[in-house]
């Protein structure tokens, strides 16, 4: 779950500032207007999860966050990855998706067309964070992601308000804004031509 995740975060390296520096201690009230993502897929299928996060009351979230979850192992998981029940691994992680492209606030700047992380990504295990959300407003949180490993798979997200765990994200009946996609994954590859005119084609 992101509420543990984020209690057990790490600091940010080097001498900048926390990025949960004077976060308040209070609940905010948040909406998740869109959260999709395709439950039927393939391999090598290029598909968009997105979940979008609206700020349903009076006062300003100060850095609106999504944890991306293994149901049965956390953030021990990287996100978008499965766990390896292997001895003598250097990593039990092993990913279903590759990041594409992680959500990034104002669109896709330098980091995530050079293929990083994007500027979203924190210090958190598998949290990414869009800074302050006024009343009113929606942030969107989209990963462009390519499936890599055919099976069955669940993906868990929660929203927080903050990164510390202070400043606690609700829903408007007091529940924790949280979620899952139950995912398939197909072995058999996309498949696509490209016609004379240019235009990719997507023939199942």
């Amino acid at each position: 779950m992101a509420g543990m995740a984020l209690s057990a975060a790490l600091s940010a390296c080097g001498g900048g500032s926390r990025q949960d520096a004077n976060e308040p201690n209070r609940t905010f009230h948040v909406e998740v207007t869109t959260a999709t993502f395709p439950a039927s897929q393939r391999l090598a299928q290029h598909t968009h999860l997105v979940i979008a996060v609206r700020n349903s009351g009076s006062g300003t979230i100060p850095d609106v966050a999504v944890t991306i979850t293994d149901p049965k192992y956390g953030t021990s998981v990287q996100a978008f990855g499965k766990y390896l029940n292997q001895p003598g691994l250097a990593s039990h992680s092993r990913p279903v998706w590759i990041v594409d492209q992680a959500p990034e606030a104002g669109g896709c700047a330098y980091s995530c067309q050079s293929g990083g992380p994007g500027g979203a990504v924190t210090a958190y295990a598998n949290t990414w964070a869009l800074g302050a959300l006024r009343p009113g407003q929606t942030a969107k949180f989209d990963w462009a992601l390519t499936a890599i490993l055919p099976g069955k798979y669940v993906i868990q997200y929660e929203v927080a308000a903050g990164l510390n765990g202070k400043a606690k994200a609700r829903l408007a009946g007091g529940a924790i804004p949280k979620g899952k996609f139950d995912v398939t994954v197909s072995n058999q590859p996309e498949q696509s031509y490209v016609t004379g005119s240019g235009q990719v084609v997507k023939t199942g």
